[in-house]
């Protein structure tokens, strides 16, 4: 198929402001990069961070969405891993140097000038999108489009984090959202035992968790009912730090998820010492991404999702700021 020489695409002019649904030219792809026809993509916590400013270096005019799921149209000079027809997956990191030390050491997530989906180049909140081919993902069959992609962030980012602890066996996740639902699958297939915590009075996202394998889901102000070997904070709220460290016990993890988080209070040292650690999550790997979608298929991940229009997009991320979705919000694009 050809492209049509327009399309359709909800665009942040400046941060603070709403998405514009604007007809803009249909982008042609590069050497080493692919066109995709978007079929759904993703609204994340991290489109929330851009579109409010807190996240700065952003591109403006930027089409957000980095949760991407559509079909190959055209393939760019040097391409060969991919040809058009085929279904591809494009998560955050869209793009890196691979020539700095962190590249070079297996840790292209760090690298010192990389691009990133919907942040520093347009996303998937249109009906195309281009994205350089060396970061895209064959996506496995059993998800359809939808269903797919909140796996291409809330399930890598949980994933990366969750590598960071995988020896735990009792295991906290701190906010229910869409990493943490898909996570705590992962965890339980793996024969963890996760405690889910949440606001306080949320009774339906402490059945949801329970549904998915928790087997305690109780408030983030409370303690768990019996220490914790590790626990990973997908809320961004600083305060959740001392809370997870008076969880763990001795020689326990706290991995501090999100990209972006208010700050953390001051904490007595008495609940860091016993070789207590506190550690963040930096963007991802392709090597993430590909043990991930692994895992997915052999735990039988579901999602749940939530669809919305194209046009919808600025209802979609004003549910998740509100912590009105179960799962995850998804711009339904295609057919």
């Amino acid at each position: 198929m050809i492209a049509p020489p327009t399309m359709r695409a909800m665009r942040l002019h400046a941060p603070g402001e709403a998405l514009r649904l604007e007809t803009i030219p249909t982008p042609a792809p590069g050497p080493g990069q692919v066109l995709i026809r978007i079929s759904a993509c993703g609204v994340c916590r991290t489109d929330l961070h851009v579109v409010d400013g807190d996240l700065t270096g952003a591109r403006y005019p930027i089409i957000p969405g980095h949760e991407i799921v559509g079909t190959i149209e055209s393939v760019g000079q040097g391409v060969r891993a991919f040809a058009p027809g085929q279904r591809v997956g494009v998560p955050w990191l869209g793009h890196t140097c691979q020539t700095c030390e962190f590249c070079t050491s297996g840790r292209e997530n760090l690298c010192d000038a990389p691009g990133f989906t919907g942040y520093t180049r347009d996303g998937g909140f249109a009906e195309y999108t281009v994205a350089d081919a060396a970061y895209c993902f064959e996506l496995p069959e059993g998800w359809g489009d939808v269903q797919a992609a909140p796996l291409l962030c809330a399930g890598l980012i949980g994933f990366r984090s969750y590598r960071m602890v995988r020896e735990a066996n009792t295991l906290g996740l701190y906010g229910f959202g869409a990493a943490a639902h898909i996570l705590c699958q992962v965890a339980a297939f793996e024969g963890k035992r996760v405690h889910a915590f949440l606001k306080r009075g949320d009774e339906a996202g402490a059945a949801f968790s329970k549904s998915l394998g928790a087997e305690w889901a109780g408030w983030s102000d409370e303690p768990p009912p019996e220490p914790l070997d590790a626990a990973i904070l997908f809320a961004p709220v600083g305060e959740l730090v001392p809370a997870a460290l008076r969880a763990v016990n001795k020689g326990g993890s706290v991995v501090c998820a999100g990209i972006h988080m208010s700050d953390i209070p001051s904490f007595p040292y008495s609940i860091l010492w016993g070789e207590r650690q506190v550690r963040s999550v930096a963007n991802l790997t392709r090597a993430d991404g590909e043990a991930f979608l692994k895992v997915a298929a052999q735990a039988g991940i579901r999602t749940e999702t939530t669809a919305f229009p194209l046009a919808g997009a600025n209802d979609a991320l004003a549910a998740v700021r509100e912590g009105r979705i179960n799962g995850a919000a998804v711009l339904r694009i295609g057919p």
